[in-house]
């Protein structure tokens, strides 16, 4: 059957024996096919209570246009481990539903398989199974899970007017890349200068290293996913901590150098890109300023990166800090549903 052929032309019962050999050949497991989907506990060391997250990738919405097939895949699940990893929980299982247009090529969805597949065994997490179906555009349904001592989990809630606010990474770099993919139409050939902004939408990297640590130093009073972008995941924070707000150093240790360059160069706001690019799947924490030395010390010393960008004030906004001036900020970034969107 050769790779160029519709999978309308295929038909669900052989696109599901693709799915079924793929995962078998490349992790070595194979799927039960039944009813529903179990997960062996055995010799797994379970703890604690069941963590789930499901977040659903659409087209339309969730695929810039340089983004191939693999890189979506992938993005379908990163999307979802990543708001385990902010809590600390390891992920250890994946059901996954499909909806995909019969113009879809076998080539294309082997491709969409291998992504998928390839980000599992990288979190050493089990493909269990799922359901596909056909639509009038490619949506992937990820459902992760893992398990957590609950007495380690890092929620939203918990944070106290005084605790710094700390980054896995600096902010800028997806702003840069949806500005050039989708205000300016351009690709790598195009902006050789700015290949890092443009991978970090397409090919977005977590670890998850500095949340394990964190979480089982019990020192972490909250974290979230910054995928909405800074802005909003702050307001998000602000949602399950009434009587807070924050202020951010608008700086070095808070924006990636490629976004200065970039804003300065095409005189795009830096504000913009930094507080509103969305997707970074940078991991957000609180902690007590007494133990951020302690933390940046073991978290380096295991490869991991963390930055203080901010701390947590009893003023009920969001403040930059930029040259010694505060500034109130006004937008919250990208949200479904919404006419500014």
């Amino acid at each position: 059957m050769k790779n160029n052929l519709q999978i309308g032309n295929i038909g669900e019962k052989k696109l599901i024996k693709i799915i079924e050999d793929l995962v078998l050949k490349k992790s070595g497991k194979e799927l039960l096919r039944d009813d529903s989907f179990f997960f062996d506990f055995k010799n797994k060391n379970m703890d604690g209570i069941i963590v789930l997250n499901s977040d659903m990738l659409v087209s339309t919405t969730d695929v810039p246009v340089l983004m191939n097939s693999y890189q979506i895949g992938r993005k379908s699940v990163i999307m979802n481990v990543s708001d385990l990893l902010v809590k600390g929980v390891k992920p250890r299982g994946l059901i996954i539903s499909f909806g995909l247009p019969k113009e879809l090529k076998k080539k294309e969805f082997i491709d969409l398989l291998n992504g998928i597949i390839d980000c599992c065994m990288k979190f050493d997490m089990d493909y269990i199974g799922g359901d596909l179906n056909e639509s009038k555009e490619l949506i992937i349904n990820p459902m992760v899970f893992g398990f957590k001592n609950p007495s380690t989990i890092i929620y939203r809630k918990g944070i106290k007017v005084g605790d710094i606010l700390i980054a896995s990474s600096k902010f800028g770099l997806t702003g840069v890349g949806f500005d050039i993919v989708l205000n300016k139409k351009g690709d790598f050939q195009d902006f050789p200068n700015y290949k890092r902004s443009i991978m970090s939408i397409l090919e977005p990297q977590i670890t998850g290293i500095e949340a394990f640590i964190l979480s089982e130093r019990k020192i972490a009073t909250s974290s979230i996913d910054s995928s909405d972008g800074l802005s909003k995941s702050l307001q998000d924070l602000m949602l399950s901590n009434p009587n807070i707000g924050f202020e951010l150093d608008f700086n070095r240790d808070l924006i990636d150098k490629e976004a200065f360059k970039y804003s300065n160069e095409f005189s795009v706001s830096l504000e913009e890109l930094v507080l509103n690019g969305g997707e970074e799947f940078i991991h957000l924490f609180t902690l007590d300023p007494k133990d951020f030395t302690t933390a940046q010390n073991e978290i380096q010393s295991n490869n991991g990166q963390i930055f203080r960008i901010g701390k947590v004030i009893s003023e009920e906004n969001i403040i930059i800090v930029k040259e010694g001036e505060r500034k109130e900020i006004k937008s919250y970034g990208y949200e479904h549903f919404s006419k500014k969107g």
